[in-house]
């Protein structure tokens, strides 16, 4: 397991994220977590809205300082109670103060805002994470399921207030969704935030076969069977399995991508791991990525067309390298 600086931070977090959202029993949790740990990882994931998996993440794990613990809030904690949802101070302090409870500790390494909250001002969420940050009960701070222009305002706020700025986006990304490729894996590159991609297998549409538990193929669109056709051509081809395929495919997509994982059983967390060893030739990498299109859209499309035109930079436009 190698180990990547967390955002624009020292922190070292591993290249294999594990989400903790199917855990279910603590026994198994527990032989998962141990497994993860002795093969290098030391990231794990959960949030206050999973149900009972705070409660028994905190009932499990073992040699807490070792791992990087990072939960999310603002889903409801009372569907009656409208203040027990949301970015806002108030449901803020509360959820953190249930997650540390539920957890058993009294710190947490990363704490994320889990969805954009439009009726809360981004700088009370900015400020009041601060608050926690200087108060010593959260460490790191990020961004889940936001619009790239949401997460880039909150962090030239933070930048011009000294409060402490968003390291990490946590989103979906896998060869079938890829529209973080237009504007929130850009931005997340320009400002220098790791992105922690949830259901890097599409929730197992990539892995479908015919004898899958999960997925039933009669169930994909044309697209999805043609990309879990291809990931299972290439799998075939190098002697891997397809979920080591389809991970490998997506740490190929950036450096700053760091898939999140999430397992109900040793086996496949096992599986998962050995993707970090698999390297794709280019030519594998782009029939997969063909396999299933996906455009870009405006202005990504137009912006790409216009930069070699003369119209636009000039006679020199192909001579230019870039940072």
């Amino acid at each position: 397991m190698r180990y990547r600086l967390f955002g624009h931070t020292g922190l070292r977090v591993s290249e294999l994220l594990l989400g903790t959202m199917v855990f279910d029993d603590p026994a198994v949790a527990r032989r998962i977590i141990d497994a993860y740990a002795e093969a290098g990882g030391n990231v794990l994931d959960t949030a206050s809205a999973y149900g009972d998996g705070e409660s028994l993440l905190g009932e499990v794990l073992r040699g807490r300082d070792r791992f990087v613990l990072g939960t999310k809030y603002t889903l409801s904690r009372d569907h009656a109670d409208p203040n027990a949802s949301g970015n806002h101070r108030k449901n803020l302090v509360a959820s953190l103060e249930q997650s540390l409870r539920r957890l058993r500790t009294d710190y947490l390494d990363l704490y994320w805002v889990h969805l954009w909250d439009r009726h809360t001002p981004v700088e009370e969420t900015m400020r009041a994470l601060d608050d926690q940050v200087r108060a010593g009960k959260i460490r790191y701070v990020g961004v889940s399921d936001a619009p790239a222009w949401v997460v880039a305002r909150a962090n030239t706020l933070a930048q011009w207030r000294d409060w402490t700025p968003f390291a990490g986006l946590q989103v979906p990304y896998n060869l079938l969704q890829r529209d973080i490729e237009r504007e929130l894996l850009p931005m997340a590159e320009a400002l220098g935030l790791s992105v922690t991609a949830w259901a890097p297998l599409a929730s197992g549409k990539l892995t479908a076969t015919a004898g899958s538990s999960r997925i039933d193929p009669a169930t994909l669109t044309p697209r999805e069977l043609a990309a879990a056709e291809a990931v299972r051509t290439v799998a075939e081809e190098v002697g891997a399995r397809p979920a080591q395929v389809a991970l490998a495919w997506l740490r190929s997509r950036s450096k700053a991508v760091l898939p999140l994982v999430g397992v109900s059983r040793v086996e496949q967390l096992t599986e998962n791991l050995a993707a970090l060893d698999l390297v794709l030739s280019q030519d594998a990498l782009d029939r997969l990525t063909a396999a299933a299109p996906f455009e870009l859209g405006f202005p990504g499309e137009f912006i790409a067309q216009c930069e070699p035109a003369p119209f636009c930079f000039g006679d020199t436009a192909t001579r230019v390298d870039g940072r």
